[in-house]
């Protein structure tokens, strides 16, 4: 108790110290544009936390697991004072309350209700992980990505996929295909789907316009279908010869989805997401003689924009209403607790703030690189998205795109761009956020909620050799069928 007071106290100390220099009259920034004069070394603290996340649950599990948060307080620190000192607490309060309040708050609250909502709908029947049941459930889910977003199918699908194979001994396998897939992949055909497309969406690249990335999904949950299924056959007569039989999870005859009515409140926190884009993109709530949408102001000359508030606000309904409708047995069928939200919650904390300076250098930096072509563009921006926020990822590479001359593009809000390197962008961005437990959102919540459920995962080095073994071969062939061959 005495260390999570001392907790407290330190994380209300820092926001205050954070806000004082914007009480102070006559404060202002330093600075305007910081990544043309940051130095690259204020990237080791990202370097540091990423290490951390490696390695601590390899050697000091027990230790991880009570100091998540402290460890992301450790290295925002590592950052935040020599930040602050290099370019003056003014400067760092302003980052810091704009990465808490504009990035990661509308990022935990839409994961938070999610993952809550998600928690209340159970699928009970006979079901039992085969290899043909595994394969159609990674199918739907991956089906689904593109309509209710990553995180959603994910949440959605996870705990019965859990379920029907909690009979086996080794259910690791099931669990990294299913975030290659659902968490990943599946997402690129809508804006819904992932956060970068959505920002695209934003920005004037129209609804349907990503259906375009539908033949490279297709090819590519072909070959990843079939490799799992021939996997997972193997593992399953392994496990059958070892004496293990499947159990039927559930009490019902037949199939049955417990907890249906939490699907409104899904409907709600996607309509949010949607009435979110579009108050935004159409103006119906910007300040009539600046043009910029209204907010809620803060110190810094930050303001929450309105359309965010009132997103977060719907989602925050859609899951306290969830919590008081759904009945404790659906809960305990779905073995729920807070404890995968808060580990994510923690970390992610941590890695939003210290990976801003590599964003600020990026930003500035990043139509130096000298990309031209398709494929080029796809290697960058996936490469920097498997450890990056895929969505700012996005957002610059879109933008060093829209800088090069193309007599055909299409027209978007930051200028033309030549649709074959939209489309690299978008399909980088996008899958290979799987590459990394760090490089979606839900990776790290399908994982944490995969420990609880008592399935032994990979560690952050070894999940990547998984995805160096299947992902990169098919990344590797997607590059000459669609960016070279197809260009």
């Amino acid at each position: 108790m005495r260390i999570k007071t001392l907790r407290v106290i330190l994380i209300l100390t820092i926001i205050v110290l954070l806000l004082v220099p914007a009480l102070v009259s006559g404060s202002s920034p330093a600075f305007g544009d910081l990544g043309e004069s940051l130095p690259l070394w204020y990237c080791l603290p990202f370097v540091g936390m990423l290490l951390s996340i490696a390695l601590f649950p390899l050697f000091k599990p027990h230790w991880w697991e009570k100091n998540l948060l402290n460890v992301s307080i450790f290295w925002s620190l590592v950052f935040l004072v020599p930040f602050s000192i290099g370019f003056g607490p003014y400067e760092a309060g302003a980052n810091f309350f704009e990465i808490l309040l504009l990035d990661y708050l509308p990022f935990i609250v839409l994961l938070w209700g999610l993952f809550t909502v998600s928690g209340g709908i159970a699928l009970e029947g006979p079901i039992s992980g085969t290899p043909k049941t595994n394969l159609i459930l990674l199918i739907v889910g991956t089906l689904l990505a593109s309509w209710v977003g990553t995180t959603g199918a994910s949440m959605l699908m996870i705990r019965p996929l859990l379920r029907a194979n909690a009979w086996r001994e080794k259910q690791a396998h099931v669990v990294v295909f299913f975030i290659f897939l659902v968490s990943n992949m599946g997402g690129c055909l809508t804006p819904i789907g992932d956060p970068p497309l959505y920002l695209g969406f934003l920005r004037n690249v129209p609804f349907f316009w990503t259906m375009r990335l539908a033949p490279i999904l297709l090819f590519n949950s072909i070959i990843l279908f079939t490799v799992f299924f021939f996997l997972d056959r193997k593992m399953y007569n392994k496990e059958v010869a070892a004496g293990h039989r499947p159990l039927l999870s559930g009490h019902k005859s037949v199939l049955h989805v417990a907890g249906a009515h939490n699907l409104i409140f899904i409907a709600m926190i996607v309509g949010a997401v949607i009435l979110s884009g579009c108050l935004s993109s159409f103006g119906l709530l910007n300040d009539p003689n600046t043009g910029e949408i209204i907010g809620v102001p803060f110190a810094y000359g930050i303001s929450i924009p309105l359309n965010n508030v009132i997103q977060m606000l719907i989602i925050l309904l859609a899951g306290f209403l969830s919590i008081r409708t759904t009945k404790p047995d659906i809960h305990t069928l779905n073995n729920f607790s807070f404890g995968p939200i808060k580990e994510v919650a923690c970390l992610f904390v941590g890695i939003f703030i210290t990976m801003s300076p590599a964003l600020m250098f990026l930003h500035c930096h990043g139509s130096a690189l000298g990309l031209t072509e398709p494929w080029q563009f796809f290697w960058a921006s996936g490469a920097l998205s498997s450890f990056l926020d895929n969505a700012p990822t996005y957002l610059v590479f879109m933008t060093t795109a829209s800088s090069l001359p193309t007599a055909a593009g299409l027209p978007t809000l930051i200028g033309t761009i030549a649709p074959q390197l939209l489309l690299a962008v978008s399909a980088g961005s996008v899958f290979m956020g799987a590459n990394t437990y760090i490089g979606n959102a839900p990776n790290f919540m399908v994982r944490s909620i995969a420990e609880e459920n008592g399935v032994r995962m990979p560690g952050f080095f070894g999940y990547m050799g998984w995805a160096g073994r299947i992902l990169i071969p098919v990344f590797i062939i997607d590059t000459f069928v669609f960016f070279i061959l197809l260009k």
